[in-house]
């Protein structure tokens, strides 16, 4: 997943078809006297329609096309001849993509499984042909119903990764490296801050063919729910994530305050992260001795379960695939 091709937020301006207008006509044949009122209904416009696909990641094909139409339906015509109905426009999108209003904010809608479809923006209903206003007492209707017009709207498409585990940490906490060694994922792994510019994905293999999925989402900072860093434009993928996977490097300064701090970022961001099941991974552990190893393991926040990891000598992986596992088919189980 490139970081050039990776677009996770469009603004663009739809707009569905009008309906077609009723026929107004009467029934004209030879030897055929007050054949009578036989104009035909007009065609719907076509609808915008949201279609989920499980092979987008990104919504990068939508990044250049600001300008989207339905078309219009065909007007209604004699011998109660119904106008051709308006061709639908359906946008493809990754899953977890949340369709919003642009000028009010409100969420309209989530696209949440593969081949779910979900209309944007309706089409004009066709007018109706005079044949419909026919009576005893109007036998000759000189009127027909004009189409509805469609719809316009500026919207915003915003797409939040669906993962089973999100990795939450620092800048440099090896969460790339981890994604790297369960999974078939090449995220970019560098010695510098902010390596990972964009939410990496990867299918991590578990035992007897099961496995989930595992999303890298850029480093957070303190402040990162204030808008510093890359944290606030990435936050929002945490969402999505069944578990969240903290991780803190094991020669960080203070792990305890470093997980708090990751803690209220979240908080601040959404309360409601808080609710999710968490795991805290220490990383980088071949660089300790057993000696600071053993006065690290008293440092260790109490309200969550903690083990220690290796990506480089692969301490603690496998472990660490069972404990996500068994969170991933658990109820909300830390404080």
């Amino acid at each position: 997943m490139a970081s050039s091709n990776f677009i996770d937020y469009v603004k663009i301006n739809v707009r569905s078809g009008a309906g077609g207008a009723g026929s107004l006509h009467f029934r004209r044949e030879k030897h055929v006297e007050k054949g009578g009122p036989d104009g035909g209904d007009g065609g719907r416009g076509g609808h915008v329609i949201l279609k989920g696909n499980s092979q987008l990641w990104t919504l990068l094909h939508l990044k250049y096309t600001k300008h989207i139409k339905a078309f219009d339906g065909k007007g209604g015509e004699g011998g109660r001849r119904s106008g051709s109905i308006g061709k639908d426009i359906i946008l493809e999108v990754p899953l977890g993509t949340i369709a919003r209003n642009a000028e009010t904010g409100e969420q309209l809608f989530e696209i949440t499984e593969d081949g779910q479809e979900i209309i944007l923006l309706k089409g004009g209903r066709g007018g109706m042909g005079n044949d419909h206003f026919k009576s005893a007492t109007n036998q000759t209707p000189q009127h027909a119903q004009p189409g509805e017009p469609g719809l316009e709207e500026w919207v915003i498409l915003e797409l939040k990764v669906l993962a089973d585990v999100g990795l939450v940490g620092f800048p440099n906490a090896g969460k790339s490296t981890l994604l790297s060694v369960v999974s078939a994922a090449r995220p970019e792994i560098a010695d510098y801050p902010f390596t990972t510019l964009v939410p990496n994905l990867g299918v991590v293999s578990y035992r007897d063919y099961k496995s989930f999925v595992m999303a890298d989402i850029p480093g957070i900072i303190e402040g990162a729910s204030q808008g510093k860093g890359l944290g606030l434009r990435f936050l929002r993928h945490i969402e999505r994530n069944s578990i969240l996977l903290f991780m803190v490097p094991a020669d960080s300064e203070d792990i305890q305050a470093a997980y708090q701090t990751l803690l209220q970022e979240l908080k601040v961001y959404n309360p409601a992260l808080l609710d999710k099941n968490r795991l805290l991974a220490i990383s980088k552990i071949d660089v300790l001795s057993d000696s600071e190893r053993s006065i690290l393991e008293k440092q260790l926040p109490d309200n969550v379960a903690s083990i220690f990891i290796s990506a480089v000598t692969q301490e603690g992986i496998e472990q660490l695939k069972d404990k996500i596992w068994e969170s991933i088919n658990s109820p909300f189980t830390v404080n």
